[in-house]
């Protein structure tokens, strides 16, 4: 008579396979999680010695400053002349370029020993109380040393037109109409000395942040 065995793969058995796997499985799992943990660990405490030993500003000159832990802009506002003025700046989101393989050899040295300079943009809004829906808007560089217009346009918050017509690029303007709007922008403070504290402020803030982004992901992994 013929014999009928289950296979064995349906025993009892057979799940004693599975569940050294299942273990190796969680022993890998272990050790990724401790060596990221030691990791992560040693860049925190390596970060934590280059931590600015006070608190951000929260004022510059007669601006205050809107610093909100994770994000990466901050907001600069002065409301106490006749005009407010709201500058809303990014942490480092660019450099300059290096010169073109055709610029001559001085250039290229000078951009050697100077070392790559970090760009910080800059949206800076200009209000009057009236009319009280329009504003002057600049976009704008904020290098290690010095502050450089791009683009000038007049806005007005309650328009609905989705991409206004933004004028030409700043530089393509009339020299002596470029420098009265210099001149006009450094009167609400936003000048060289700006663009050189906005500069020293990113520097520390990203290491706040990273140091604050590493915690986080510390205490997501030891969980």
């Amino acid at each position: 008579m013929a014999r009928f065995l289950k296979p064995f793969s349906l025993l009892g058995p057979s799940s004693s396979p599975r569940r050294s796997f299942l273990a190796g499985a969680g022993n890998i799992h272990l050790a990724f999680d401790d060596n990221l943990l030691r990791i992560l660990r040693n860049e925190i405490a390596y970060l934590s010695n280059y931590l600015p030993s006070r608190p951000l500003p929260q004022r510059f000159k007669w601006f205050s400053i809107e610093d909100h832990p994770g994000e990466q802009w901050i907001r600069l506002r002065n409301e106490n002349g006749a005009e407010e003025v709201k500058v809303d700046a990014t942490m480092f989101d660019g450099a300059e370029p290096l010169p073109l393989a055709s610029a001559p050899l001085f250039e290229k040295v000078e951009a050697m020993e100077r070392g790559p300079r970090p760009r910080i943009s800059l949206i800076v809004e200009v209000a009057r109380a009236e009319p009280a829906d329009s504003v002057l808007e600049f976009i704008c560089s904020a290098w290690p040393d010095s502050l450089e217009v791009q683009m000038m346009f007049p806005l007005r918050r309650k328009s609905a037109a989705v991409r206004p017509y933004m004028g030409r690029d700043f530089k393509d303007l009339e020299k002596d109409l470029r420098s009265r709007v210099t001149s006009y922008l450094e009167k609400q403070g936003v000048d060289d000395e700006l663009a050189e504290f906005l500069h020293e402020y990113m520097a520390n803030k990203d290491k706040v942040e990273l140091h604050r982004w590493l915690r986080m992901v510390e205490s997501y992994v030891q969980k």
